[in-house]
């Protein structure tokens, strides 16, 4: 199954959005990678940490937030045994549509892509 990989510069915002996500999702793994030492911040092992474990083979769609978050998943990505790739998505709700997308029997990692980056087109009114 995909996994997902939510990074954020805050602990509890990457915590929140899985809360979210994992109701939806099912039994994907999604995990949280925010927060760096206790502070904002973002960091490469513990988003490498994230992705391992996310990761059971068949690749990890990765949600981020803002600036560092991107560039410290692209390190972590190339340090990572697997495939994983950034979504160009709204971390909430890409998630959300990635995890739902995850629970598909037949989700590959780029429909699963295909689904998070879908949400930037999501009304709110």
């Amino acid at each position: 199954m995909v996994g997902l990989v939510v990074v954020s510069h805050s602990a509890t915002a990457a915590e929140g959005i899985v809360e979210v996500a994992a109701e939806m999702g099912g039994e994907t793994a999604i995990e949280a990678a925010g927060g760096d030492d206790g502070g904002v911040g973002t960091n490469v092992d513990r988003i490498s940490d994230a992705l391992a474990a996310a990761d059971d083979g068949d690749g990890v769609v990765v949600l981020v937030d803002l600036g560092s978050a991107v560039m410290n998943a692209e390190v972590a990505i190339e340090m990572h045994d697997g495939e994983a790739i950034i979504a160009d998505a709204p971390v909430l709700e890409g998630a959300v549509n990635a995890a739902v997308a995850a629970t598909d029997p037949k989700a590959t990692l780029e429909s699963v892509v295909e689904q998070a980056e879908a949400a930037a087109d999501l009304s709110k009114t």
